[in-house]
């Protein structure tokens, strides 16, 4: 399998703080992997590395490379990141436009596409088949839908703007177990289809065993790592993250 993204040596710092202190991992065209740890460990800052968005707390310093294809990313911005590379994020929190319609949310996503038209269709029906719910809100505004609603037109908006490779934060939280099953079996449906997926996750017994392969991230630093079925049975890990 190719190489499509790979962190190199990534540290990262808010003023005096450092978050990251030096991180490698890749992800392969076609897997599924997942980032694990405790909260603050520096999960949602390597997300936010690799998109480029500029994080809200404080301004951020960057040392390392993040390359993608082989090709370093660090001074691309966020909006090249989605309509070249054709990558997107979904947020932890979701952040979708509360007072924005289902449809009119799904709608924003293609606003860097050049494939107009019936293409633009075509993805609309594959959310809603993805997504029966959405379809039956479309009209509805979102603020208006549930918490496991709003990450599903997080994650079709995400769909919408012709990604090959998803990154998804904390997907699960807020979910009532029968959404958040459903949500990964979706998620798995999608990388069956060819969606290379980089995945963090607090449920770590569900993201290992949904996932390929783990990163585990201790305080700014990868303290473990292999296949879903080394981490699941690594017993540092199902001591720390696992309740074994």
């Amino acid at each position: 399998m190719n190489t499509l993204l790979e962190v190199k040596n990534l540290k990262v710092r808010y003023g005096n703080i450092e978050a990251l202190h030096g991180i490698s991992f890749d992800v392969k065209q076609g897997e599924i992997v997942t980032l694990i740890g405790a909260n603050g460990a520096g999960k949602s800052t390597t997300l936010l590395s690799i998109c480029r968005l500029p994080p809200p707390e404080a301004p951020r310093v960057i040392e390392g490379d993040i390359l993608f294809k082989g090709k370093s990313i660090l001074n691309m911005p966020p909006h090249k990141i989605v309509s070249e590379l054709n990558m997107a994020l979904v947020p932890e929190g979701r952040r979708i436009f509360g007072n924005l319609t289902v449809e009119e949310n799904l709608k924003l996503a293609t606003y860097a596409r050049t494939d107009g038209g019936e293409p633009i269709e075509r993805d609309f029906e594959r959310v809603f088949q993805l997504f029966p719910r959405l379809a039956e809100r479309r009209k509805q505004r979102s603020e208006s839908l549930s918490g496991g609603e709003q990450q599903m037109l997080a994650v079709g908006r995400a769909l919408m703007s012709k990604c090959s490779f998803i990154m998804l934060d904390e997907p699960s939280m807020g979910l009532a177990p029968l959404l958040m099953y459903d949500m990964f079996r979706t998620l798995k449906v999608l990388n069956q289809e060819g969606m290379t997926i980089l995945l963090i996750e607090q449920n770590a017994n569900l993201a290992l065993r949904f996932a390929h392969r783990g990163y585990v991230l201790d305080t700014g630093e990868i303290v473990a790592s292999g296949s879903s079925e080394q981490l699941l049975a690594d017993p540092e890990v199902k001591k720390a993250y696992l309740g074994g």
